[in-house]
Formats: C-alpha cells, structure tokens, sequence
C-alpha cells in the first residue's frame, strides 16, 4: 500500500536552527546505524521511517558502513526511499558520512580525497539519491592534512552531491576549530558536528561546545543514552532478549560498571518524579542547552520512536532539577 504521510505531521514536533545557517532540525532525529541492516526485518525498518516522519522528524542519518554489514543500511535505505519518501524528499534532510573502515586496501578509510569522493559516490548509488543533505567527514585523520580532507568535503558540496559539510568526532576544540575555519575560508561554512554526548559522556563540555557557539556551527548529538545505558532497561540486570555482547557495535556487561547503575539509579528517581522515562530525561538533559540543534535516536521498533519524541511537549528541567542531576553525575 502507498505510503501517504499524515497531515499533521509537523504540528507538535519542535525545530531549532543548525547554529547560523538557514536549517532547521527536528530537535529528535533518526539514526539509522543499528536496526537498518540485515539483523532487522525490512518491514519493521519501515514502520520505524513512517512514524518518525508522521511524527515530524525530518532528519533521517547514515554512514557508509552502517550495517551489518557494511552498506547494508544505505541500500535498505534506497529501497524505503523509492517506495515510501520520493515524493517526499523536499521534506527531508539525509545525512550521511565517511571516515572509518569501509573497503579493504589503504583507500577505505580515514580521511583521504580519494577515500571520501569514491564514498559519497558509493553512498548516494545505494541510497538512489542524487544528493545527501549533509555529508560529513566521521572522524579525525592522524595522517592525513586537514586541508585535504576539508578541500574534499568543499569539492564533494560544490560538485551538488551534497548540499552542506559537516564533521563528526573531533573532539578536541582546537582541531574542530581548525577544521570548521578551512571550510570556511574555502567558502563552505560548516553546517554541523556530530559528537557523542550524553550524562555518561560529557566530553564535549572541554570548550567543544564553546567553538561551536562562537562559530556558529550546529550540534546534533548521537548516543544520548549511551547506548541504551541510560534507557533504564539493565536497571535489573541484562535482559534475555538484549543484543549486549552479541555484535561489536554493541556494549558489553562490562561497559556498565556498578558506580554507573548507582547512577542511573538515581536518575530513574528524577524521571519518575517528572512523569517520564529515564530515556525521556536523559534525552530532555542533553537538549537543555540550545547549542544542541539535536539528538539522534536508535529505533528497533516504532513504539520507541512515541515514547523519545514524548519530550517535545515536556516541561523544561527546573534549575533544581539540574542541580539534582549534577550532585548525581558527581
């Protein structure tokens, strides 16, 4: 049956604006690394696109070795896009990325010209697209200049594969810094920045997010539950049906030590006192301060994709909420 996307779509969902440029994005975006390869039926992948677009979510991201296995999200992607978001696809911002392994051989990796022209090539073929929204380099290259691998991303825009450059991973303020200057005096501003971020993970509050704000360049942040740590289910233990230690994307039983439960714990208490879940919090915290455009999600089913976008119409944290959460994270 033909998808035809609801009316109301963009009634409730909240949007704020990539740092200076003229983009909006749904403060909920859709990650599409975890349940888009081949270990999550076709047709739930499906279910889980429509009703975050029914929903208002615009924001749909992939890399190019998202899977598994590598690729696969990108070509199961392409094959929703032709079927379902085609006629939609004014509407949409697709995202996607290269930087980590992809190919074997010395030319499938990092942060090269050759690596990144070949792989938004690659990427917009599986998508069937003629152009991504964003396209971002993934990671720092040791190796490679920053010139060469910005020069890339300015090249790959200016060609109309992609209609804006972004950067994810570059956690270190001076590199990003760097990296978004070049671009900008190669007359591509940089759109975004893709870091992890959660109350787990507060990495990016090392001046990170202070280059961001003075450059006027957005952040969506990824893992803003770290990873379902912070979803509250391993609150009593692993789960049955947990993919914990399954696959390497995944974490292990020792990635959740008892000073993080203790924690969580803790916060569960908060979540409950507003009225939420512990995942509806943890995403509430990291849009607490607008230099977030926002926070992207993993979905292995659409009833997650209700409960995270319940947030749009929460009540803000109080300042002693905030306080309550810090003596926490302590």
């Amino acid at each position: 049956m033909r998808y035809i996307a609801k009316e109301d779509r963009y009634e409730k969902m909240k949007y704020r604006r990539s740092g200076r440029s003229g983009i909006e994005l749904p403060i909920i975006s859709l990650g599409l690394w975890h349940n888009f390869g081949d270990i999550t039926p076709f047709k739930t992948q499906q279910e889980i696109l429509r009703t975050a677009f029914d929903h208002g979510i615009t924001h749909f991201d992939l890399a190019n070795n998202y899977g598994p296995p590598y690729g696969e999200a990108e070509r199961n992607f392409g094959v929703h896009y032709l079927r379902d978001w085609k006629p939609y696809r004014d509407e949409l911002i697709i995202s996607s990325k290269a930087g980590y392994d992809m190919w074997p051989g010395p030319y499938g990796d990092f942060g090269s010209r050759k690596y990144l022209i070949a792989s938004i090539d690659q990427s917009l073929k599986r998508m069937n697209l003629d152009y991504v929204d964003i396209f971002y380099h993934h990671r720092p290259d040791p190796k490679t200049p920053l010139e060469e691998t910005m020069g890339a991303l300015d090249q790959i825009v200016r060609s109309g594969k992609a209609l804006y450059a972004g950067i994810s991973n570059y956690y270190e303020p001076e590199e990003a810094k760097k990296a978004i200057e070049i671009l900008e005096d190669l007359g591509t501003p940089c759109l975004i920045h893709q870091p992890r971020y959660s109350m787990l993970d507060r990495r990016i509050e090392n001046g990170l997010t202070d280059v961001l704000s003075e450059k006027g360049v957005g952040c969506i942040c990824y893992s803003p539950m770290e990873g379902g740590v912070l979803s509250g289910k391993y609150l009593k233990g692993i789960p049955e049906d947990s993919r914990i230690g399954s696959d390497p994307r995944y974490l292990t039983s020792d990635d959740i030590s008892d000073d993080d439960l203790e924690k969580i714990t803790a916060l569960q208490e908060i979540a409950t006192a507003r009225n939420q879940t512990l995942a509806q919090l943890a995403l509430a915290w990291v849009l607490r301060d607008e230099v977030v455009t926002s926070a992207l999600i993993g979905a292995s089913r659409p009833e997650q994709v209700l409960e995270n976008i319940q947030i749009v119409e929460a009540e803000p944290l109080t300042e002693s909420e905030l306080e309550k959460i810090e003596e926490i994270l302590k």
